[in-house]
């Protein structure tokens, strides 16, 4: 039985064209939604002073994650009308890699389902600019349902 979707959420609008389709399972289902947004993970090299050695600075290759304020916001934004509507929401921003941290999320937290868009590109268009959606369909732990806009 389907008790826990994960919807990954990007912030644009061919994100949101899951939410209908999210809100009718949550509904009928009695399912709780995690709506995720992963923020990017920007790496660099920053310096690093150890006190044993004070005159020696070194650099240590560190991460920052980007629009983490954003990102909460506009899931709160978005998990309102569902959460209106009687659905359980749980919202969670990650860092770091989009695919990947789905599938880890998706695994740490038994998730039963995992509901995303795709711009249904082909051919040349989505080698070029690869696919979060088509990483997911190889690597998913959990049945994936992708929801294509209407034109």
């Amino acid at each position: 039985m389907i008790k826990k979707i994960l919807v990954p959420l990007d912030g644009s609008k061919l994100a949101e064209v899951v939410l209908p389709f999210v809100e009718e399972l949550g509904l009928k289902l009695g399912a709780e939604v995690f709506m995720i947004s992963v923020t990017n993970n920007i790496q660099g090299y920053w310096p690093f002073e150890d006190a044993s050695q004070p005159d020696k600075v070194t650099l240590v290759l560190q991460g920052v994650c980007t629009r983490e304020d954003y990102a909460a916001m506009y899931l709160s934004s978005a998990a309102k009308p569902l959460e209106n509507k009687g659905i359980k929401i749980t919202k969670d921003v990650i860092c770091g890699k989009t695919a990947q941290e789905i599938i880890f999320y998706a695994n740490d937290n038994h998730m039963d389902m995992i509901v995303v868009s795709t711009h249904g590109r082909s051919g040349l268009r989505k080698l070029t600019h690869g696919s979060i959606t088509a990483k997911l369909i190889q690597q998913a732990p959990v049945p994936l349902t992708i929801i294509r806009p209407v034109k």
